[in-house]
């Protein structure tokens, strides 16, 4: 089974505390308790890696975990937490600007829930990615609910309602099972050598 050597490195609360450093960065973001945690713990073997909680919205900072002593993998804040207070929203949409604009990293995982349609968040962060030029590959979790002779007309559904093409992996992925674990990992080293 293949794996990713992974630690956690820091926690940025500010754009001044940003990792600069200039190894690659693999962003993986998505909605509020679609299963980013469970993702690095899952790549990583180390079900203590990153906190998982079954309260949406507990990552509030971004999270780098140094891979293979040569890239990182960046957790981004969940979106999407409806019961948040406005001024904690304002705050995330502060640093995930931040984040962005700093142009540290290119690529990015983004997680959705493959039992649902995307969400306008979703679509938002997939603006958000496209408009500063992200290389994207999604990855649909959560993929151990469905049948899997469902899977592919879930991914299609997916690929349709955020307007991807062809060009763009959707990878079914599952936490719990291990569904497409080796090859999440297969892919990330890919895009880390394209860097």
């Amino acid at each position: 089974m293949e794996i990713i050597q992974m630690r956690f490195e820091t926690s940025a609360a500010k754009p001044s505390q940003f990792i600069t450093d200039n190894l690659p960065q693999i962003v993986v973001t998505g909605k509020s308790n679609v299963g980013k945690s469970s993702l690095i713990n899952s790549i990583g073997n180390n079900g203590k890696l990153a906190r998982t909680s079954s309260t949406p919205g507990k990552t509030r900072l971004v999270n780098y975990f140094l891979a293979d002593n040569s890239f990182y993998i960046v957790d981004l804040p969940g979106y999407g937490f409806a019961k948040a207070p406005k001024s904690e929203q304002a705050q995330w949409q502060s640093l995930m600007d931040g984040f962005f604009s700093s142009g540290s990293a290119k690529k990015a995982l983004m997680l959705v829930d493959i039992r649902h349609d995307p969400t306008n968040e979703d679509k938002l962060m997939r603006d958000y990615l496209q408009y500063y030029n992200f290389n994207i590959t999604v990855v649909a979790t959560k993929a151990d609910k469905i049948a899997k002779s469902k899977i592919n007309n879930y991914t299609a559904a997916i690929r349709k309602s955020l307007g991807f093409g062809s060009d763009i992996k959707i990878i079914p992925f599952s936490s719990l099972t291990g569904m497409n674990r080796d090859f999440l990992v297969e892919t990330i080293r890919q895009l880390v050598c394209e860097e």
